[in-house]
């Protein structure tokens, strides 16, 4: 994988790890806390690509907060900041404001838990194969991009960063983390991803797929909804008027980085070159997408 951005450095707070696109921190005046730093570090094929979309690190967070907002009676991981409690933010950093979210520090299960209403992607190759998305069986003559009868729950392994997540069945979860749990983890993914479908839909969006990331708080003993959530980087979201004309790929993300670093760069390549820099306009469509998609979720 291309190497990782420096995380920023923030007086007071010490850095502990870095991911494709968030930085973790803690600091002692804020015991069992981590502080999670978006920045505008772009990925595609296992990559960190140049340059950053500028703004996406802060589009990421607010949307995030936004989700964790309309999910009342789902516990999450969040401390500040809170909408209806000003006071709860001060002390964060003001350097990272807006792309920061202290939160609590949750034992994370090892399950990327993938919940698809529609038929693409990594589904769609596997379906064609199989005619079934990680062991769940799926009806005859489907086409990529079609509605699912209904949302099924699809987990993934979590791998260690560089490395690709690894699907598996349900019977596999029961395996890792326990049948309890992992029927917990199936159904409250479930019940978010059709929550959060209705929101989208109202605004003329599909939720097509999604993951959640969960962990148990160590203060209550509760399943706790964690990371980031229905986000562009974590969610597959499309226009609905657009996948009604029959466009099944144009989707609030990245893709447009994508589909250019597809077209110009061979990630197989037995020289190992990296990635080219990605040209302003391509920045600045994808930045484009995020900002739409927060508008016309939040109606912002």
């Amino acid at each position: 994988m291309g190497g990782v951005t420096d995380a920023t450095d923030l007086p007071g707070w010490t850095h502990h790890y870095s991911g494709k696109v968030r930085d973790l921190y803690s600091s002692p005046k804020y015991p069992g806390r981590m502080l999670v730093v978006a920045s505008d570090r772009v990925s595609a094929f296992d990559h960190i690509l140049e340059p950053g979309i500028p703004g996406k690190g802060s589009l990421l967070t607010q949307l995030s907060l936004w989700w964790f907002a309309q999910l009342d009676g789902i516990p999450n991981h969040i401390v500040a900041p809170v909408a209806d409690d000003p006071e709860a933010s001060v002390g964060l950093p003001e350097s990272v404001a807006g792309r920061a979210m202290l939160v609590k520090q949750l034992d994370m299960f090892p399950i990327e838990c993938v919940v698809r209403g529609y038929l693409v992607g990594s589904g769609w190759l596997e379906y064609q194969q199989t005619q079934s998305v990680c062991g769940v069986p799926l009806p005859a003559g489907l086409e990529n991009g079609d509605r699912l009868p209904e949302p099924i729950y699809t987990p993934a392994f979590k791998a260690t960063l560089g490395d690709h997540d690894e699907n598996i069945t349900f019977q596999r979860t029961v395996e890792l983390v326990g049948e309890d749990v992992a029927t917990a983890l199936r159904e409250r993914s479930l019940e978010i991803f059709r929550r959060a479908s209705v929101i989208a839909s109202a605004r003329g969006i599909i939720l097509a797929d999604t993951k959640f990331e969960f962990g148990t708080d160590p203060e209550t003993g509760a399943i706790t909804l964690g990371d980031e959530v229905l986000t562009s980087d974590s969610s597959r979201f499309w226009d609905a008027a657009v996948w009604e004309s029959g466009n099944r790929g144009d989707s609030f993300d990245k893709q447009i980085v994508r589909n250019w670093l597809a077209a110009n760069w061979d990630p197989t390549s037995i020289d190992g070159s990296p990635p080219p820099p990605l040209p302003a306009e391509i920045v600045a469509q994808t930045a484009a997408r995020y900002r739409e998609l927060i508008e016309r979720l939040t109606r912002r």
